[in-house]
């Protein structure tokens, strides 16, 4: 029967884990669960509570600071738009503020300097500063 109760203190600190985000209760709450299969062998209240400890120990060791990084960290991949900003292009016909033409990997955009008082004659080498909807804002390289 001490299963139950174990199961019931998983329930809790899983919906505790819900509500706070911290992962920490949800990995106290995976050693309940470990103490309740425990407690379904029919085994005794000590090794109940080691296999708990155990359990709830180690993922707070090991998989707590795993979960913390990868929530931590940025995407690594850029999609759309937001991988073109960073790569270079090739002007296709100047670049104004009102208007342009550049290539970035084989499409063509359109185009503004990213500081408004260039003009960016054709053929020079640009690098993609910022995508605002269909006009890429690029910066002569030097």
């Amino acid at each position: 029967m001490a299963w139950i109760v174990w199961l019931i203190v998983a329930a809790v600190l899983g919906v505790a884990e819900l509500m706070t985000t911290t992962f920490a209760l949800g990995i106290i709450a995976v050693g309940a669960l470990v103490a309740a299969g425990v407690g379904a062998l029919q085994v005794g209240l000590p090794l109940q509570l080691l296999a708990f400890v155990v359990a709830s120990g180690a993922g707070l060791g090991f998989v707590l600071p795993i979960a913390r990084r990868h929530v931590k960290q940025p995407p690594l991949l850029r999609t759309g738009s937001a991988a073109l900003v960073g790569r270079s292009a090739n002007v296709l016909e100047e670049v104004t503020r009102h208007s342009g033409r550049v290539r970035i990997g084989g499409e063509e955009w359109s185009a503004r300097p990213y500081d408004e008082t260039l003009v960016i004659p054709v053929g020079h080498l640009v690098d993609v500063m910022q995508i605002e909807g269909a006009t890429a804002l690029v910066y002569p390289r030097e």
